[in-house]
């Protein structure tokens, strides 16, 4: 597997949160293909509510990483729209590649 970093469990200011952002784009440019491949079938803990909760990696990813992540996304899309941030859908899907 791959070991992923640490990260502070409270980010107080804009600064420490694009530090956080920072460090993960790191880590995810950091990863080898051959680091993934063939370990959909591994076993992944993690922590929800307190308790440990265990997912096949490939069920991890589809079923919770992937979306939370968007979850999350969409949340703080709208937080800054509705607060008068002028953004659109192009902002929120980026460049479409053709």
């Amino acid at each position: 597997g791959v070991e992923v970093p640490s990260l502070p469990a409270i980010d107080n200011s804009w600064a420490e949160m694009k530090a956080r952002i920072d460090k993960t784009i790191d880590f995810l440019k950091g990863l080898k293909a051959d680091q993934l491949d063939g370990r959909e079938d591994q076993q992944v803990t993690i922590t929800a509510g307190g308790q440990p909760r265990n997912f096949r990696a490939q069920n991890y990813l589809y079923h919770f990483a992937m979306p939370n992540f968007y979850f999350h996304t969409t949340t703080a899309y709208n937080i800054l729209r509705s607060l008068g941030v002028e953004i659109g859908k192009r902002d929120f899907m980026g460049p479409m590649p053709s």
